[in-house]
């Protein structure tokens, strides 16, 4: 004997069990006018019941519209774009739209190019970019495309829409709390040449230090892993310095060990500061202070901004959010210098 397997439910099944037409059923399902509120409640919950999935084909066929996303995301497992890419795609959900996703390790120009092919074939509606690397967005922009692109950015990008968090005011956040705590040498554990968001962190750092008449000094550029930050940490000459502006968490922990082994005691001799606050900063030895970015708000962000775009509203302002100072126990006053009060960060 063979196991049946359950057929899946129509939208005619629907119909029946709600008591309604099915072109009703249809109205519902595409979110069109003409439909009485208590009619909608009714073939909610039967949809619901039957886990009536719609066809995206149909709805196409009905409204004309897919109500369908590309997604690009390249780059490794960082934290910051893969919880990016997260958020937008439960914002999605929550506003009934499919999402066809990309994933890529590189930013290879002709398999970036071939999966914006791959998103049109399906009748996208519009593309959004996620990608730790500078090239992607400029290869899709370049593309000349007819529906809306959305992208995350530190900065304005012309011809595109972008979205994101003012990096560059972050790290000047996290440097000026430094300096009231007294530290005069303050260096940088940069990121990778290839990152906006990392270039803008060090743009941060730079101007905050000249504001106050201080050298900058980088100590090495790494590649967002813990390893890198454990490898500057290990041998860079740290000679008449008290703190470093990691440019990330997971280099700041890898930084915090090495500079340990070398029997240097965080905060006492060292402070670190690190940028996102990932879910781990809060409990290494010593809890890291850091730059809190809200990923979800980001997420979310875009997808509002692709959504306006696609209903032809290119008028609304692009949003930004500003990073928060969370302060924790990785920075203190600088050694032989009183700390001045705190102004404007967060204790976590």
């Amino acid at each position: 004997m063979t196991e049946e397997t359950p057929r899946q439910a129509t939208i005619f099944d629907v119909a029946r069990l709600a008591g309604v037409s099915h072109q009703t059923v249809s109205r519902v399902v595409n979110d069109l006018p003409n439909v009485r509120s208590s009619t909608r409640v009714r073939v909610e919950e039967a949809i619901k019941k039957l886990r009536y999935v719609p066809s995206p084909a149909a709805r196409a066929l009905v409204t004309r519209r897919s109500r369908t996303i590309g997604l690009i995301a390249t780059g490794g497992p960082e934290f910051g774009p893969s919880s990016t890419v997260l958020y937008f795609n439960a914002a999605a959900r929550d506003a009934r739209w499919s999402v066809f996703t990309a994933n890529m390790t590189d930013s290879d120009p002709g398999s970036i190019r071939g999966a914006v092919e791959a998103f049109l074939r399906q009748n996208v509606e519009g593309i959004a970019v996620i990608s730790g690397h500078e090239g992607s967005v400029d290869v899709v922009a370049g593309m000349e495309l007819t529906i809306p692109l959305v992208a995350l950015e530190a900065t304005a990008h012309a011809g595109l829409a972008t979205v994101g968090a003012d990096q560059y005011s972050g790290a000047r956040s996290a440097v000026k709390r430094l300096i009231e705590l007294g530290h005069r040498g303050i260096a940088h554990l940069a990121g990778p040449a290839d990152s906006v968001d990392a270039r803008e962190r060090e743009r941060g750092w730079r101007d905050e230090l000249g504001a106050n008449d201080l050298s900058a000094r980088v100590i090495g550029v790494g590649d967002w892993t813990p390893s890198s930050g454990h490898r500057f940490g290990a041998s860079s000459d740290l000679s008449g310095l008290t703190a470093i502006f990691a440019s990330n968490d997971q280099m700041s922990i890898g930084l915090i060990h090495a500079l340990n082994e070398r029997g240097l005691a965080v905060p006492r001799d060292m402070s670190v500061i690190g940028f996102d606050d990932i879910p781990e900063a809060a409990y290494v030895t010593p809890p890291l202070t850091t730059v809190r970015q809200d990923f979800e708000r980001i997420g979310r962000d875009m997808l509002s901004t692709l959504l306006s775009r696609i209903d032809g509203d290119r008028t609304t302002e692009l949003p930004q959010s500003l990073p928060a100072l969370i302060e924790r126990e990785s920075t203190g006053p600088a050694p032989g210098r009183s700390a001045v009060s705190a102004a404007g960060s967060t204790r976590d």
